[in-house]
């Protein structure tokens, strides 16, 4: 249900092997297998799901199920429960539907909810959010509320490639982050990479590059998504066809997740 991760090309081999992807548990037949994304499922679509006798496989990043597990925590203490992240996005949907929560856009001058300024709040986030905008985010909200209890819930995935470009930017003339348009944590990372003045474009593939954006540049720094095969990244490498490659060592990341308890 959904793509199960923000990537065309993981996506279309999928369907190439048989997959189906589909937007409402209504397309799937009765008793048929359905696979939930990584981004989280509210609990109406496991009821849909059983009421339509469903083997459903819930592919939740665990670190999205962390956060679900936090608001109903925070909401059986009592606290108003406030979500960062962006509207419409399938993660914040999923999470949304776990407890009652208002969400607050990953902007400094979003809109706060007028509660009391002693009110009981915890703040959650999107895992997938730029480090700095929701830094500011929770400025703002801490200034509101100052004895809110705030959990830093940003991917360490996120994170790290997120200060990876940062260092990445200032030494080259151009950034190719490769991803989905509609990844969020591919869009932060180029929106990262622009804010340090350096031209920087999101592409999905070495055929989407515009030979203009070469123009009198000797350096361009390549990053990608959490979601985007390791293949992409060599096709566009491949096709610049640079005299050289450096590897940017980054922080070893050596976090491994167990198999969805029903592949177990």
């Amino acid at each position: 249900k959904h793509q199960i991760v923000h990537n065309p090309h993981v996506v279309a081999d999928l369907e190439r092997k048989g997959a189906i992807t589909v937007d409402t548990l209504d397309q799937v037949p009765v008793g048929s297998l359905v696979v939930f994304s990584a981004h989280g499922s509210p609990p109406d679509d496991f009821e849909q799901a059983e009421e339509r006798s469903l083997r459903v496989i819930d592919a939740v990043c665990p670190l999205v199920t962390r956060v679900h597990n936090e608001a109903k925590k925070y909401h059986r203490e009592g606290k108003k429960v406030l979500l960062v992240g962006h509207r419409g996005h399938q993660e914040v949907r999923g999470t949304m539907g776990q407890v009652d929560m208002t969400l607050v856009d990953d902007s400094a001058d979003s809109l706060l909810p007028d509660w009391a300024p002693d009110d009981e709040v915890a703040v959650l986030t999107q895992t997938t959010l730029s480090v700095g905008d929701t830094a500011q985010s929770i400025d703002a909200i801490k200034q509101r509320f100052p004895s809110a209890v705030v959990r830093n819930d940003i991917c360490y995935a996120t994170t790290n490639r997120q200060f990876a470009v940062t260092e990445m930017a200032v030494m080259v003339d151009l950034v190719l982050v490769i991803g989905a348009v509609n990844s969020s944590n591919c869009n932060r990372l180029r929106e990262v990479a622009a804010s340090h003045g350096v031209p920087s474009y999101l592409i999905n593939g070495p055929e989407e590059i515009e030979a203009s954006w070469l123009d009198g540049v000797s350096k361009v720094g390549i990053t990608s998504g959490a979601s985007t095969p390791e293949v992409l990244v060599e096709s566009v490498i491949s096709a610049l066809a640079p005299d050289k490659v450096t590897m940017l060592s980054g922080v070893e990341e050596d976090v491994s997740f167990t198999l969805p308890r029903e592949l177990r």
